[in-house]
C-alpha cells in the first residue's frame, strides 16, 4: 500500500529537521523557528546550543518542574491547550464543540468489547500541543502500564481549524494507545495522536514502536510489571500534536475546562 501524502510530507520534513547543518546556518534555522513560533525558551538552553532543529523540538527542561506529590492529584502530562474535556456520552467524546468521535473507534480493534465498555460514560480530556509548546510528555500519576497498541494511519494536522473541519480526525490519524491502571485498580487510556510533520512519537518504555514508518498493521505490546511514576518522562512528539485521555466513569474531579492552557506538572484533577 502506498503511503498517504501526509506521511510522505512528514517524513521529508523529519529528514530536514534531523539534518545537522554547519553551526552558523543551524543557528539561523533555530533562531528563525523560535522567533516565528514564539517559543518561550526561559526554561531551556539557548536556541543555538541545539545541533538540529529536531533537538530543539524535543528539548528537555533545564531544571525539573515541581508538582504535587499527593497521590490524589492528577497532573497535566504536557504543556498544551485543553481543546475539549468533560463526560463521555456512552462512547462518544467531543473532538471540538459540535463534532463527536467514538472512543470505541479511537482505541481500535485490539481492545475487547469489555475493555471498551469499561470506559463508557466516563471522562475525557483532549490536550493540543502547538508547535511552540514543550514537546515532551510525562506520566500524570503513579500507574501500571498494561498494554500499548500502535495504530498506523494518516497524519492530518490537528490544529484548531482541522479539528473543526475534519470528522473523526483522531481516529484517522496514526496513534499509540496506552492502557493504564491506577494503584486503586481504575482504568484509563492515554492516546498519543500523530499529526502533519510529527514524523515520530517516541515511547521510551517501548522502543519497538516505530511511528511514521512503513508499518501497515497494528502492533500490540502487553506488560506484566511495568510501573511508572508521576512525572516520569516517557517520550515526545517531534513537532506539536495531541494527547487524549479517556477514563472510567467518575474517575476525575476536573479542575480545568475547554479553552484552558495548562503546563506539565500542573494539577488538573483530583481522583474521584
Amino acid at each position: 500500500m502506498s503511503k498517504h501524502i501526509t506521511s510522505l510530507i512528514s517524513q521529508n520534513f523529519g529528514k530536514f529537521a534531523s539534518c545537522e547543518f554547519s553551526p552558523w546556518f543551524q543557528k539561523i534555522v533555530n533562531q528563525s523557528y523560535v522567533s516565528l513560533m514564539g517559543l518561550d525558551m526561559s526554561e531551556f538552553h539557548a536556541p543555538s546550543s541545539y545541533k538540529t532543529l529536531n533537538k530543539l523540538f524535543t528539548r528537555n527542561l533545564r531544571e525539573p518542574r515541581h508538582f504535587s506529590l499527593d497521590g490524589n492529584d492528577f497532573i497535566s502530562p504536557c504543556d498544551s491547550l485543553i481543546s475539549e474535556c468533560g463526560d463521555l456520552d456512552e462512547s462518544y467524546a467531543l473532538q471540538i464543540k459540535g463534532m463527536e468521535y467514538s472512543t470505541d473507534e479511537l482505541l481500535g480493534e485490539n481492545f475487547t468489547k469489555e475493555e471498551k465498555e469499561r470506559i463508557h460514560n466516563g471522562q475525557f480530556i483532549n490536550f493540543y500541543l502547538s508547535p511552540k509548546d514543550y514537546h515532551r510528555y510525562h506520566i500524570p500519576m503513579n500507574l501500571k502500564v498494561l498494554k500499548a497498541v500502535h495504530i498506523p494511519g494518516k497524519l492530518y494536522p490537528v490544529n484548531m481549524p482541522s479539528l473543526k473541519g475534519r470528522l473523526n480526525l483522531f481516529i484517522e490519524n496514526e496513534r499509540v494507545v496506552i492502557k493504564c491502571e491506577t494503584l486503586e485498580g481504575k482504568i484509563f487510556y492515554m492516546v498519543l495522536v500523530g499529526a502533519l510533520n510529527v514524523g515520530v512519537m517516541q515511547v521510551s518504555f517501548e522502543p519497538r514502536i516505530k511511528t511514521n514508518a512503513d508499518a501497515e498493521v497494528q502492533s500490540v505490546y502487553e506488560y506484566q510489571d511495568l510501573y511508572l511514576n508521576k512525572g516520569d518522562d516517557f517520550g515526545c512528539f517531534e513537532m506539536g500534536s495531541t494527547i487524549v485521555i479517556v477514563s472510567e466513569e467518575r474517575m476525575f474531579d476536573l479542575h480545568v475546562k475547554s479553552g484552558d492552557n495548562v503546563l506539565y506538572g500542573q494539577t488538573i484533577a483530583k481522583l474521584g
